[in-house]
């Protein structure tokens, strides 16, 4: 599933920023390449879905708000090779938490009729027949 497209990274960061992060010919052509753009937008999408699969069934029935920005934060920082800003980096680490949190069942994604998936991780389920010798059966002993 896309959490985000190339228009929504325009939209959040500007046109002029995702030139120069995504132009790598030489010389450069002074546009937006599509290809480098949807390589960082897939791995964000690998990465939230490694996330929020232990809590949603994949694929989502509808995309949250929420996670275009993630998507678009943490598909940003992979366009930075080197040094990204500190704004940059806190907002893919701010990101990260996040989808940590949803992962956790801490925090939950608002999407109308899609139910967090049942929590497998609780307590051992025991089942058998009931116990031969008891405390009332056996009484004095």
């Amino acid at each position: 599933m896309t959490y985000a497209t190339a228009q929504d990274m325009i939209d959040r960061f500007g046109a002029q920023e995702l030139i120069e992060l995504t132009d790598r010919a030489d010389p450069p052509l002074g546009a937006i390449d599509a290809q480098v753009l949807a390589g960082a937008l897939a791995d964000a999408d690998a990465a939230i879905d490694g996330y929020i699969a232990v809590r949603y069934d994949l694929p989502l029935i509808a995309t949250p708000a929420l996670l275009v920005k993630v998507a678009c934060d943490i598909a940003r920082k992979h366009l930075y090779k080197d040094a990204p800003l500190d704004e940059v980096t806190a907002a893919y680490k701010d990101a990260i938490a996040l989808l940590r949190d949803i992962s956790r069942g801490v925090a939950e994604l608002d999407i109308a009729g899609a139910e967090p998936a049942a929590d497998t991780t609780g307590a051992p389920a025991i089942a058998g027949p009931a116990a031969v010798f008891n405390k009332d059966s056996m009484g004095g002993f």
